[in-house]
């Protein structure tokens, strides 16, 4: 039996989002007020969003907050 598969993280999500609209880290940070280094270490789970950036990133990808930042 295969063991079960973990659902993505929120950074996986939010890297496959912005890879998704083709943006690279910088212009996506440039989009929302923030470097391309805050976007990296988003991705990477070194840094956790207030929930002000959340709202923004999730704008900036059109999607809902929940759908991008979820447990």
């Amino acid at each position: 039996m295969t063991p079960p598969v973990a659902p993505p993280s929120s950074a996986d999500r939010l890297r496959d989002l912005r890879l998704e609209r083709n943006l690279t880290p910088a212009e996506l940070g440039r989009s929302i007020g923030v470097s391309g280094r805050t976007i990296l270490a988003l991705e990477s789970g070194r840094y956790t969003p207030s929930v002000v950036l959340a709202c923004r990133l999730a704008r900036a990808l059109g999607r809902p907050v929940e759908s991008v930042f979820r447990p």
